[in-house]
């Protein structure tokens, strides 16, 4: 009777080593939540920059606010716009600093067009520029040029009603008494509102233009 209820229990035993063996039912896992990042609440701007686009707003200057850009090496512009409409067409105007903008609108508007009218007779219908924006160092130099920063901008003709261009290559020293007169009428302007601005008589590389930017140490040649 032993050996038979033995004999008896041997598959039993043998089916529990079997059953024992199959790996459990995987359970499906809980499903993840979809977490995304909260949306990025852009900084608000500084407050010399609120302070500029209110002036904007009170000199009625069309104008366009423009991203924070990074463009790596030191190119960092920040509280930039765009000038849509100062009253007079300006070609090549991009990304500008607030502040530059605002100082370059006054200059175009209360002493570029005024000193047109009352020295050469004529109104001032577009200014002619080499633009704003560039991330590059300052010629022969390492260090980064004000235009990496949207701080600068070179301007190079003033176009009139009766046809003539005024431009700084031709005229600074070989245009009319007038033409010399005003150019240097206006740049002797952009030296009160500006930080820095150079013309012909600082070196060659600006024989064509002004260089007029809102950084850096004061600067009138």
């Amino acid at each position: 009777m032993g050996r038979i209820g033995v004999a008896g229990l041997l598959p039993l035993v043998l089916l529990a080593c079997v059953s024992s063996d199959r790996p459990e039912p995987r359970r499906p896992a809980a499903a993840r939540p979809n977490r995304r990042p909260p949306p990025r609440v852009p900084e608000p701007p500084p407050a010399e920059t609120r302070q500029c686009l209110a002036d904007l707003d009170t000199d009625r200057v069309e104008y366009r606010v423009l991203p924070r850009q990074d463009l790596g090496g030191g190119c960092v512009v920040v509280g930039a716009v765009q000038l849509l409409d100062i009253g007079v067409p300006v070609s090549g105007l991009t990304s500008m600093r607030c502040p530059l903008a605002r100082n370059f609108s006054n200059w175009v508007r209360y002493g570029v067009a005024p000193a047109a009218k009352q020295m050469l007779g004529s109104e001032l219908t577009r200014i002619e520029s080499y633009g704003t924006f560039n991330c590059r160092p300052i010629a022969g130099s390492g260090r980064l040029s004000e235009h990496g920063r949207a701080n600068a901008v070179d301007i190079a003709v003033f176009v009139l009603a009766d046809g003539r261009r005024v431009s700084v290559l031709g005229g600074w020293n070989d245009g009319s008494n007038e033409e010399r007169r005003f150019l240097r009428t206006v740049f002797k302007s952009a030296c009160r509102r500006f930080t820095t601005a150079l013309g012909p008589e600082y070196n060659a590389a600006h024989a064509n233009h002004f260089h007029l930017d809102m950084g850096g140490r004061p600067l009138c040649r």
